[in-house]
């Protein structure tokens, strides 16, 4: 992600101002109110979008499917992702600005960056399950989905988490972090942002304000993942990868929504601090120790250019 330029003078108050017409004050000036004004337009742009393809989709899929179908839920985040995708690209064009420069370019797509983010997803869940179980707080179970049905649904979860890592990155860390940085700064859009997308997830049946905490620190981790790698594709494949292993490896409450077709009849037992209760491992104050441990090993394996300290 190309570094944001330093926060200019307002442009309206320049003697160039002028000179300035409408669009270019609006869709190209780097004053912070016109990338309120740009980021509020964008999420208008997208919850249209979304809603009239979440309409169809519903339209279509009605008949077979009931609202807490995982099927449906794959239709409900392609259609989002698509509409946050679009109203990028309209508002990319009004800015004369290539798509890739908010964070996910085509060149970097699903490569070394994302791989590395999903082994690190897995790693975290992975480290965080095996907590919670040394305190006695997990138990595997057996297998509720054995061969062609084992496959059917790893394969369904792991492409949906993709979709879901796509649609949230963007959403919250491309576009707008790209704009609001233009104006703010990095850190304080990424804070804010990051202080939005944990408030999202109450929305979510079972999501308490641990887990909403829990996650504004994840959005935070993630930015430190854009800042320092460039792009979000380390992002999206971490993003992926931990609801996978929540959801689907694990089969525990994955930000309070618990999904069928997961691998086993695994059972969450304990007092809330340790499992997190309804919200899930994410609730766990063990959570907190991953996400310290993973800014730590982000940190050492990307450390900050030099440009990049200087503008921090």
């Amino acid at each position: 992600m190309p570094e944001p330029p330093t926060v200019p003078a307002d442009p309206l108050l320049s003697d160039a101002a002028p000179k300035l017409t409408l669009r270019e004050r609006l869709f190209r000036s780097d004053f912070w109110v016109a990338g309120v004004v740009r980021v509020l337009l964008y999420v208008a742009l997208y919850k249209a979008l979304d809603s009239g393809i979440g309409w169809l989709t519903f339209q279509w899929q009605r008949p077979r499917l009931s609202p807490l179908d995982p099927v449906l839920l794959f239709w409900q985040k392609a259609g989002g992702m698509l509409g946050a995708f679009s109203a990028a690209l309209l508002l990319a064009v009004m800015e004369k600005r290539r798509p890739g420069a908010y964070g996910l370019p085509l060149r970097g797509a699903f490569g070394k960056l994302f791989w590395q983010g999903v082994l690190a997803g897995l790693g975290e869940i992975s480290v965080l399950m095996g907590l919670i179980a040394a305190f006695g707080g997990y138990s595997f179970g057996g297998l509720a989905v054995r061969g062609y049905e084992l496959a059917r649904w790893g394969a369904f979860w792991a492409v949906l988490f993709v979709l879901v890592g796509l649609l949230e990155e963007f959403l919250f860390r491309g576009y707008a972090q790209f704009t609001l940085s233009t104006g703010f700064g990095f850190w304080p859009a990424a804070f804010a942002l990051s202080a939005v997308f944990g408030a999202a997830h109450l929305a979510n049946p079972g999501e308490g304000w641990v887990g909403a905490l829990s996650v504004a620190l994840v959005g935070f981790l993630l930015c430190l993942t854009l800042r320092r790698t460039g792009s979000l594709w380390f992002a999206v494949g971490l993003h992926a990868s931990f609801d996978f292993g929540e959801t689907f490896l694990y089969s525990v409450p994955n930000s309070g929504y618990v999904a069928r077709g997961h691998l086993s009849h695994a059972t969450l037992h304990g007092p809330a601090w340790l499992t997190g209760g309804s919200v899930g491992p994410e609730g766990s104050l063990f959570s907190f120790l991953t996400m310290g441990i993973l800014f730590y090993v982000l940190h050492r394996l990307y450390p900050p250019k030099p440009e990049a300290q200087q503008n921090a």
